[in-house]
Formats: structure tokens, sequence, C-alpha cells
């Protein structure tokens, strides 16, 4: 009986270090960091000599100082005596505001146009296809003019304004909706409404497990219907309808009362979720493909319908596919909502641009864009890795 031993390779140990491969890739990346470390010294000492010679102060001590200048729209409370560091806060959460609006918007036209693009019917799929050739070949910035000036600056003045189901209006100052007053017992109806979505999930786990172990698939349809729409409208109901509407009203020369969501929101939710809507589309139509054909003409043997094909066999696997290039596309989007600025949209890049202008600290207000920007892509990029990874297929 012969055995067979594998050969373990041994380092080198005569000669000198740098005649030794591995200990010279240890001596070469070492190198390397201290480079860029001298580097990355050399930039920042030679920024602060700079600095000190045009005499202008650094640190971000200015955050503290009062700012002086108003948002036109703002999501949390804020005055022209505000700081810096609050004005700045504000525009962080329009940024996310827009991203986050903007991201799901752009999912859902996305998925209805990749999968329109794969649709038997004609009209559909070449409706579909001139929308994609059309928008992706746009630079975002002339969409985002467009739905502005030609689209949104053209419609009637309020007084003018056009009426909307449910007692809306929109004209060229934005959207007018109705505003909705709580009364201080409705938080039960959300605390409910909490409630039936955590069972809702739990529910969803169980069948999940009880589908792996046995194979059987449970309705998870009517249970969610029943938690999540059903438990919060009767609590809604026995705590005797804690809500009132506040309606929009036209005047002489404005819209008063109600909710306005203005003209640069729009024009720029609207660009960009139609802009990165259709390069998500191309994303889902290559997903759903990358599918084998036998899968789709298996599921049809079982007798399964066209819909419950798609959902059920197709897009689950297509997600391998559709999720990494997806998440590149939800990174563009928050990034590209800096072109906000060209419209007048307070989102962090303008809002920081007025900083600026004001204080003078130029670096300062860089490094916050710069931070700002970074910590929301790789929020959006770990949240995206963990839903890549709970979506994966996974061989028994």
């Amino acid at each position: 009986m012969t055995t067979q031993t594998q050969a373990v390779p041994q380092r080198r140990s005569g000669g000198s270090i740098l005649s030794n491969a591995f200990y010279r890739g240890i001596f070469i990346q070492v190198l390397l960091v201290i480079g860029l470390v001298a580097f990355a010294w050399w930039i920042v000492d030679n920024t602060a000599r700079n600095l000190a010679q045009a005499h202008i102060a650094s640190g971000f001590g200015f955050l503290t100082t009062r700012s002086g200048f108003d948002i036109s729209q703002h999501a949390i409370d804020y005055s022209s005596n505000a700081t810096y560091g609050r004005a700045i806060v504000v525009g962080i959460v329009n940024t996310i505001i827009i991203a986050v609006t903007g991201i799901v918007m752009a999912t859902i036209l996305g998925f209805l146009i990749g999968i329109g693009r794969l649709s038997h019917n004609f009209l559909i799929r070449s409706l579909s296809t001139v929308y994609v050739e059309t928008f992706r070949n746009i630079p975002p910035l002339l969409v985002i003019l467009f739905w502005y000036f030609g689209v949104l600056a053209v419609l009637p003045q309020p007084r003018g304004a056009i009426s909307l189901p449910l007692g809306g209006y929109i004209s060229n100052r934005g959207l007018q909706t109705p505003s909705a007053q709580f009364e201080a017992i409705a938080w039960l109806t959300f605390a409910a409404l909490v409630v039936g979505l955590i069972v809702t999930w739990m529910i969803a786990r169980r069948n999940r497990r009880l589908q792996l172990a046995t194979g059987e698939r449970r309705a998870l349809l009517a249970p969610a219907l029943g938690l999540i729409v059903g438990l919060p409208l009767v609590v809604f109901l026995v705590t005797g309808l804690p809500v009132a509407f506040e309606y929009p009203t036209k005047s002489t020369f404005n819209l008063v009362g109600g909710f306005q969501v203005k003209p640069e929101y729009l024009a720029l939710f609207l660009a960009l979720s139609v802009y990165t809507g259709a390069f998500i589309a191309e994303i889902v139509r290559a997903g759903i493909l990358s599918v084998a054909k036998g899968q789709t003409e298996a599921a049809s043997a079982l007798g399964l319908r066209r819909s419950h094909i798609l959902r059920l066999v197709v897009v689950p696997q297509a997600f391998r596919v559709i999720i990494p290039p997806l998440t590149s596309q939800y990174l563009n989007l928050t990034k590209n909502s800096s072109l906000g600025l060209a419209i007048g949209y307070p989102e962090l890049v303008a809002v920081g641009s007025t900083v600026l202008n004001q204080s003078g600290q130029t670096v300062e207000v860089v490094v916050i864009w710069m931070a700002i920007y970074l910590g929301i892509s790789l929020t959006v990029s770990i949240f995206m890795n963990w839903f890549n990874a709970k979506m994966a297929l996974v061989e028994r």
C-alpha cells in the first residue's frame, strides 16, 4: 500500500530578506502604507498652512454660529436664527427624503417596465422599450430641468389650479393635498399597526420554516390583511375616529390649508425616479432572462398561471442577478440628488453651498459633504448586501 504525501511549500531560509517572496511582499506593503500616510499628512499640513496664511480659521466651530438664512423646505424645525449645524441637518434630512422616496418609486417603475419589456403584448413591449431607450440616454440634469421647467412650470397658477381626486390641487406652485390632524389617542392605531407588522413577520418566518421542512405552503395574504389592515382599522373605529382632515381651498392668489409638496421636490422626485427606473428596468429584464427556460416550462407543466410562474418561480431566481447591480443604481440615485441644486431644492449640497459662501469654511463643508454621502452610501450597501444574502439560493 502506497501512502501519498502532499508537498507543503516551504519558505526559503537562505539569502537576504528581499530575495524571499513572502517577506518582500510584506516589506512592499508596509512601504505603501507609509507612503499613503505621509501623502495624507502632507495634504492636511499643506491645507492648514494655506488657510493660516489666508487668515481663515479652520475647524468645525462655525457650525454653532447663527445661519441667518431661510430654507424653503424643511421636515424639521428650522428658522434663520438656527445654527449652521442645524441648517446642514435640514439638508441631510431633505437628501434622505428624496433618496428614499425616489428609490421606492424607481424600483416599482423599473420592475413594471422591465417585465413589460418581456410582455407578449406588442404595444406594452414597444412602449416599455421606448421609455427605456429614451430616458437612459438623457443626462439626469436635463431630465430634472424638463420636469421643472417643461412640466411643472407651465401648469396653471394657484387660482386656476387643477382639481384632483380626494380634494387635492396641482399648480405651478406644487401639489396641495389634504392634511390629517390626529388626536392624542391616535397613537393606539399606530401601535396596532406596528403590532400587526411584527406578528405578520413572525407568521411569515414560521410559514417559511414549515415550507422548508415539509414542503407545505400556507397562505399568508389573509392573515396579513387582517393584522396589518383589519386590526388598526378596528382600533381606529373603537377610539372614535381620532383624525380630522384639513382640505386646501382656493383664495384670491394662492391655495391655503392642507399639505403642500413644493415643485422643486416634485421635479427632482419625478426626474430621479424616471431616470433611474429606466436602468432598473434593464437590470430586471436581464435578471429574468438569466433564469433557465426549463424552469418556466416545468412550472407551466405543473399548471401554474403565467402570473404565478413569474412571482413564484422566475423572480425569486432572478433576484440573485438583479440585486448587485440594483445596489449601484440606488447609490447613483442618492448621489444624483445633489443635482437638486440646479432647481433650488434644499438638499445637502445646496444648503452646504450657502453655508460655505457665508462662512468661508470651504474645506470643512466639503469634508462634511464627503462624510455624509459616504455614510449614506455605506448604509445602503450594507442593507443591500444583507438583503442579497437573505435572497440567495441555498442548495439542500
